[in-house]
């Protein structure tokens, strides 16, 4: 029978394993994803070599101007902001998951989509936007000003007494039917081309991208993703049920609180700038809980990580799934993530 003292030195060799595995598991998640931005950037109408866009990536004189033009001006901004989309969906999903205690939560189901697409279709077809905004960020500005008041309200609706994460959940399915039936209303009323550029925002895309939007995205992410990180331990408590964690010291409706507003700041941003893309917020978290477990120290950065990679390969998919088309990125993401949501659906079934 082991002593102990040896008992205490095997399991505390069992964690650092266990730590160095999770670790190396992050890094490979990031080699994978910069390998995943190198095919993006190769892929498209133009014929360009993986060796070329690499090297493009590395040392842009390398080039052809022609070569650089393509790689600089036009792929590297979608690519870059395909990343980062990702990113800010899977990591806001990964705490409404927590938050929420429901795995199968995403940035979505507190209506943030539904409220970004109906700012989006007053500036698209009524032309009603915030006044003072360039014209070129009215669709963007106003679907991020929407998105963003759409979790203050559902916050100050979960701020009423006798309310928890369930009440949440139906505040923010009531917010999305609301929503997408105004939506409805103004296509209804909205005229073909209107129609038309609604439509096309709605299914999400990167047509749009720049290094003005990537740049916009990489700041709010950067400077949400440390107050994420902060809130690790609180996070990981409150995976343990709302008592525990108040057990623990943690202030669970504070908690809650800031975690919406960092959900709030990720999605809404994400969708104002690539329009409507599903799922990434849902199977992104999932499949970093796979690899590195309930810890928020490895899944928050898991998280952003996978759903990096995930949308980055899917804007490779929609630009080779039809040749000489690029198909918006919400039809590849629900394609995906219809199947995995599913299973998850019954996998969860199967659990209870």
């Amino acid at each position: 029978m082991p002593q102990p003292a040896e008992a205490t030195v095997a399991v505390v060799d069992a964690y650092a394993a266990l730590y160095r595995r999770r670790l190396a598991l992050l890094a490979a998640m990031l080699v994978a994803t910069a390998v995943a931005l190198t095919l993006d950037v190769a892929t498209g109408p133009s014929d360009l070599p993986v060796a070329d866009a690499l090297r493009g990536l590395l040392d842009p004189g390398a080039l052809s101007p022609a070569q650089a033009f393509i790689v600089r001006d036009v792929r590297l901004p979608a690519a870059l902001t395909a990343l980062l989309v990702g990113a800010a969906l899977s990591l806001s999903g990964a705490e409404m998951q927590t938050i929420l205690n429901n795995p199968l939560a995403s940035p979505f189901t507190l209506g943030v989509s539904a409220a970004a697409t109906l700012g989006a279709a007053l500036a698209i077809a009524l032309g009603i936007a915030i006044p003072g905004v360039p014209e070129a960020w009215l669709v963007s500005a106003n679907a991020f000003a929407f998105a963003l008041a759409s979790v203050f309200l559902l916050q100050a609706l979960g701020r009423m007494r006798g309310t928890g994460p369930e009440t949440l959940v139906l505040f923010g399915i009531a917010l999305v039917f609301a929503f997408n039936a105004l939506v409805g209303l103004i296509q209804f009323l909205s005229s073909q081309q209107a129609l038309q550029q609604l439509v096309f925002w709605s299914l999400g895309s990167l047509g749009a991208a720049n290094w003005t939007s990537a740049g916009v995205l990489a700041l709010v992410v950067t400077l949400v993703f440390p107050f994420s990180y902060a809130a690790r331990w609180k996070m990981t408590a409150l995976t343990m049920g709302d008592e525990r964690a108040r057990a623990f010291g943690v202030a669970v409706d504070r908690l809650r609180f800031a975690s919406l507003v960092r959900i709030s700041l990720l999605a809404a941003v994400a969708v104002a700038f690539a329009g409507t893309i599903g799922f990434v917020g849902l199977v992104g978290p999932h499949l970093a809980r796979l690899l590195v477990g309930e810890d928020h120290r490895f899944l928050l950065p898991a998280s952003a990580l996978a759903g990096a990679l995930v949308l980055s390969l899917a804007s490779t998919a929609s630009k080779l799934v039809v040749p000489g088309a690029v198909l918006p990125l919400g039809i590849v993401t629900s394609l995906v993530g219809v199947p995995a949501f599913l299973a998850l659906v019954v996998g969860r079934r199967e659990r209870l």
